[in-house]
């Protein structure tokens, strides 16, 4: 085992509390966490409370010192927050910079700021899925697996070399919050057993095959596209059944899609059928026709109300059999 590092943490949400609760005071951690750089309160929710993240909640409920800058561009918007980051920095004198879904750009001066540098934290097998949102896309696109990465950072976007990689299988009925649990508490563990080891270990370069990006999710992809193979769509609302969720729109009114299954994969049924018409509504769900087969709506809300199991969304719905959904954003909201 490596000596003990001084080690600054720089991330934002739960999957990055997650390490650094590891970090921090876990068995297998002889490290010192000296300092946290997390992004600032923001207003969330309806009254519009600032409210603090995962990471800064952990950090001062420990004693861990904050900074919270707006920016780390000394050329960029704020470069008073980013000269403060930068002093702040001299003043920890970190060993490395252990960086976790932070969620700011990190320029090359951040890189340079540690004798070790940056290690980055990704959820994936890199090269597959880098960029914002590599668990939602590994579910939306039907992988088999996922993992953890920790990466050596660099000036591009998650095109470091590797230090240590594990994988993660994806289970079928796996929902991003699911996924996102275990791959945070498998990303903490590779993490200690990384900083345990890093005078013996070697980076090696990411592949130069099989490369692809997982975009930030758009609002325009939360639309269903009942065109698309009932399979597709199941994909995507676990992909997104936790945030932004799936929508749709019948006779001019939206409603909110939660949860939902393939009911039946069979191209035949669909002879007569439109794509997005109620097939059948009842206590076990809403049938809706898709390219494929069909999709089972199994909890719902309607625009303004609360999420409903279907047994209850039925009893005054304003949805009938034959009714057609209405495949992507209504016109209002077209580009």
């Amino acid at each position: 085992m490596s000596a003990p590092l001084r080690v600054v943490f720089a991330g934002t949400p739960l999957f990055a509390r997650t390490a650094l609760e590891q970090l921090h005071a876990g068995q297998l951690s002889q490290h010192k966490v000296i300092g946290v750089l997390t992004q600032p309160d923001r207003p969330a929710g309806r009254g519009l409370k600032l409210q603090t993240s995962a990471v800064k909640d952990y950090a001062v409920e420990h004693g861990i010192a904050v900074a919270q800058p707006r920016s780390l561009r000394l050329d960029g918007k704020f470069p008073d927050d980013a000269q403060g980051a930068l002093e702040q920095l001299r003043v920890w004198q970190p060993d490395v910079i252990v960086v976790a879904a932070y969620g700011l750009i990190l320029p090359a001066w951040t890189l340079q700021a540690a004798p070790l540098g940056c290690l980055n934290i990704h959820a994936s097998l890199l090269p597959r899925w880098r960029g914002a949102a590599p668990i939602h896309r590994a579910i939306e696109a039907g992988d088999s697996e996922s993992g953890i990465c920790i990466m050596q950072m660099d000036a591009g976007l998650d095109t470091g070399a590797i230090l240590a990689q594990r994988s993660c299988p994806i289970n079928a009925l796996d929902t991003t919050d699911t996924l996102h649990t275990r791959l945070a508490s498998l990303g903490a563990q590779l993490l200690i057993e990384t900083l345990n080891q890093i005078g013996s270990l070697s980076a090696v370069a990411q592949p130069t095959e099989g490369i692809c990006y997982a975009h930030k999710i758009e609002k325009i992809e939360t639309w269903i596209d009942w065109s698309h193979p009932c399979e597709s769509i199941e994909r995507k609302l676990r992909a997104f059944s936790s945030l932004p969720g799936l929508q749709t729109h019948c006779a001019g009114e939206v409603f909110k899609i939660w949860e939902g299954n393939v009911l039946e994969r069979s191209p035949t049924i669909q002879t007569n059928k439109v794509h997005g018409q109620i097939l059948n509504l009842g206590p076990s769900g809403i049938d809706v026709a898709s390219a494929n087969g069909i999709f089972r709506i199994k909890q719902i809300q309607r625009a303004g109300g609360k999420r409903m199991p279907i047994e209850s969304f039925i009893l005054g719905s304003p949805l009938s059999q034959g009714d057609v959904f209405v495949s992507g954003p209504p016109p209002s909201l077209t580009p």
